[in-house]
């Protein structure tokens, strides 16, 4: 381990076992780049299933114009207008034979037979490597079938031994999917072998877009594949076979580079729970190849995409939590270089941003990013709700402030972070209407509750509150970190503004979905009690808000999870951690790697567990459920939610191994990144914690929760040492320091 603490557990294991056959495509074992994934899996044949992040058909979709303004939306409404609303948002010019909304384009597979004797007995995967070893069997001999792909190019290698005289053959996606993709403009992709140069794979035109290109060469022990884009299907095919000089050993070398500097500095936890230290090592390797900093922005799956089917939800950005918990583990996991494709990309898209918000409410300096785009931030449709829902446009610019805090990238804060705030901010001052001295949200919606239904929305949505508040908060801060003069009205926002919508039930107040409106279902989305968490807006130390928290908690306990999908239960987790309720944020993430994983660890949205969800109509048995959904959201959120079971910050104070259930004897963590730029390692013993290390990149002051509740004595690099009293600690520091907090003898 690479840190000093008293207590010292398990090492970084770095290999992990699957047992074949895996029978589905979403069983398979996940290889990725952040722009091509595979997907290892098979019964009788290896099947390796490829997908690219980037292959948008780009046609479809819906334009913000003049008549989805604030004004208009309101009126229908407030008059009920149910017609008027969806004649504000239907399409009225997609030619025939044009798709409803972009949609990433689903690939195909490659199949490996090595006959009629042979099994694919297991998969070992090598989370420092990029790269599984298969044990295939032959009569009594077992023999190793290496798969590595490239974390630097779109390059995979397969090498195996002569002995099993394999045969290669190409399944496009079009196989599954060609009668849709007929029907809306595509044509029939073109099968290519080449003798000459052994070379085989096909092209695929887009109506619009550039080509892609699949190519593969087989020399009876070697198989490299590769794919391309282009302007034409020879060009896409270009691309592709200029990559097929790759040798497995080059590919191999490159991929070992590259992630075992992701491991160096990744935050390492060691927890007796072996099923969520598995979550959380595969969870890392997976969010590797998701957000891989040269890679294209994360989508709902990433790079992995079935080529049964077109992509659920067409693959796309939902903004409205999917993709900021694809992007959570990047925080406290000290991997923040991750984010910046999705900076990058909706930097780009601040024109259409612009445009959106003067649609809206007729402001040339807003900011307004609708739930569910593509990477052109092209609206997926006319879901109202999710149009007019400001919070993930806010949600945005809050992971912009959290990157500053973590970095201390002052640049990135005045140049990027601070304008895209205050663009933000201004539709949220052009919404809210003054009530006497207070702030009302007319009209404000939470994410998914009730659907695009009519009664769909209220005035103060609590979740929107929280965004306000939060942006708020950050907006202060950040102008005084940058000398700017804040405006007055995110002060008078954050004085006058309720920070939840209060319901009265039984002479108790309770957090409701907005007013009158109290949680009255299980719901997937718990975005009342995001001021909880991820927003943090609520002073748990403030007695009468404690009530309030207590109470909605107990609403929320007693609706259940009956309507909840897989990335709900992380969440669920990260809130336990928050309240100190321990066992049961560990209990949550139990379930959720039982109920909501397949057998090959493939991270669901829909429930796998019949009798416990009605997510995917699988509630009474397995034959009622759609099709098997995999989405990365998911397991990322539950990669964030083990971090914060050991370390997490609650309104500017870190605490330690809160969300640690007490039968965990022995844990540990190194390297967890919190708001400074410190970085933190502990351990904790069978009856107490050890000593914490803080490194200090940047300086500054850190506020820290006392772990052992009496004097601290807080170690210098040069044996000075200073006690430390009171239930929080404060430390000071310079840039460099690492210092050491322990518990006086």
């Amino acid at each position: 381990m690479r840190h000093g603490n008293q207590y010292r557990t398990r090492s970084f294991q770095p290999t992990y076992n699957w047992s074949f056959p895996l029978p589905r495509t979403h069983t398979g074992m996940l290889l990725g780049n952040g722009l091509m994934g595979a997907m290892v899996w098979g019964e009788e044949l290896l099947c390796i299933t490829i997908g690219r992040v980037d292959l948008w058909d780009h046609r479809g979709g819906l334009q913000w114009t003049e008549k989805q303004s604030y004004a208009a939306i309101r009126d229908c409404l407030e008059r009920g207008d149910q017609q008027g609303l969806r004649k504000l948002f239907e399409e009225t010019d997609r030619p025939p034979g044009h798709p409803a909304r972009p949609s990433i384009v689903p690939v195909g597979r490659i199949e490996i037979d090595f006959g009629s004797n042979c099994s694919i007995l297991s998969g070992e995967l090598n989370l420092k490597m990029s790269s599984i070893v298969l044990s295939v069997s032959r009569g009594k001999r077992e023999h190793r079938v290496r798969i590595v792909l490239d974390m630097t190019k779109p390059v995979l290698a397969v090498t195996m031994p002569a002995a099993l005289r394999a045969n290669v053959s190409r399944v496009p996606a079009w196989e599954y999917v060609g009668d849709h993709l007929t029907s809306i403009g595509f044509s029939e992709p073109e099968l290519f072998d080449d003798d000459a140069s052994s070379t085989h794979g096909w092209t695929q035109a887009l109506p619009d877009d550039p080509a892609f290109g699949l190519s593969y060469r087989f020399d009876g022990r070697q198989l490299v594949l590769a794919t391309g884009r282009g302007e034409s299907p020879a060009a896409a095919r270009d691309a592709a076979e200029a990559l097929l000089g790759e040798s497995p050993k080059d590919i191999q070398d490159r991929s070992r580079i590259w992630l075992n500097a992701f491991w160096k500095d990744a935050a390492y936890v060691d927890i007796p729970n072996q099923e969520l230290k598995f979550l959380y090592d595969y969870g890392m390797y997976k969010f590797a190849g998701l957000t891989h900093p040269d890679g294209v922005a994360a989508t709902l799956q990433g790079p992995w995409v079935e080529e049964y089917q077109m992509p659920p939800w067409s693959n796309d950005y939902h903004f409205n939590i999917n993709v900021q918990m694809c992007y959570w583990p990047a925080f406290h996991g000290n991997r923040l270089e991750h984010l910046r494709p999705l900076f990058d990309l909706i930097h780009s898209w601040e024109p259409i941003l612009r445009r959106n918000a003067h649609h809206f409410l007729g402001i040339d300096d807003g900011y307004m990013l609708p739930h569910a785009v593509d990477d052109r931030c092209t609206c997926m449709g006319g879901f109202w709700t999710g149009t007019i829902d400001h919070g993930c446009t806010a949600w945005v610019a809050q992971m912009m402030y959290r990157y500053y805090a973590y970095t201390l990238d002052r640049n990135f804060l005045a140049e990027r972070a601070f304008p895209f705030m205050k663009g933000t901010m201004r539709v949220y001052e052009e919404m809210l209407e003054r009530d006497g001295e207070s702030f009302v949200l007319p009209v404000s919606v939470s994410p998914e509750y009730r659907g695009a239904s009519m009664d769909a929305w209220g005035a103060n949505a609590s979740f929107q509150l929280a965004c306000i508040h939060r942006l708020c908060e950050d907006l202060l801060a950040a102008a005084r970190i940058l000398g700017e003069t804040p405006s007055p009205i995110w002060s008078e926002i954050a004085d006058n503004c309720p920070r939840y919508s209060a319901f009265e039930r039984n002479g108790k107040t309770e957090m409701g979905l907005w007013d009158g409106t109290p949680l009255e279902e299980s719901h997937r989305h718990h975005s009342h009690l995001a001021a909880i968490t991820p927003f943090d807006t609520l002073d748990w130390e403030d007695e009468e808000t404690r009530a309030v928290i207590e109470q909605s908690i107990c609403q929320w306990i007693a609706k259940g999870p009956g309507m909840w999908s897989g990335w709900c239960v992380p969440w669920a987790s990260m809130i336990h951690s928050r309240l100190g309720n321990a066992d049961a944020a560990e209990l949550w993430l139990d379930i959720w790697q039982r109920v909501f994983t397949n057998e090959g660890h493939g991270t669901l949205h829909d429930v796998d567990v019949a009798g416990f969800s009605l997510m995917g109509k699988g509630a009474v048995s397995k034959q009622t459920a759609r099709p098997e959904i995999m989405q990365m959201d998911a397991g990322m959120s539950a990669v964030a939610a083990i971090q914060e079971m050991l370390v997490h910050e609650r309104r500017g104070i870190v605490y330690l191994f809160k969300g640690a259930p007490s039968q965990w004897r022995i844990c540990s963590f190194a390297g967890m990144r919190v708001a400074g730029g410190f970085l933190l390692s502990a351990a904790r013993g069978p009856d107490r914690v050890g000593s914490v290390t803080i490194e200090s990149p940047h300086g500054g002051q850190i506020r820290l929760a006392n772990p052992w509740g009496g004097t601290a004595m807080l170690i210098h690099a040069d044996g000075r040492t200073q006690k430390l009293v009171g239930e929080i600690l404060v430390v000071d520091t310079l840039p460099g320091d690492k210092l050491k907090l322990r518990r006086t003898p």
